[in-house]
């Protein structure tokens, strides 16, 4: 699930680095869509982060689990 998928857009003022914003526009860069793009890929890392921090005590108990008795069906298995 993409929670980005059909967000509309809001105007929004930010305050960038004279030189780099002089750079990127003379490249051609277009500013809006970079900074988005970066910040919804930063928004996606630190989400999944706070996720694995949150569930650690469960994934190490699930991990400890599966190496102590195998995988659940695991007999059942045909492949």
């Amino acid at each position: 699930m993409q929670p980005f998928a059909n967000a509309t857009k809001k105007a929004t003022n930010i305050t960038l680095s004279s030189d780099v914003l002089a750079e990127a526009k003379a490249l051609g860069i277009n500013i809006s869509q970079t900074c988005d793009q970066f910040l919804r890929e930063l928004v996606r890392n630190e989400r999944e982060r706070r996720w694995l921090q949150d569930n650690v005590d469960f994934i190490d108990a699930y991990n400890r689990t599966v190496a102590d008795e195998g995988l659940p069906l695991d007999a059942w298995r045909s492949f």
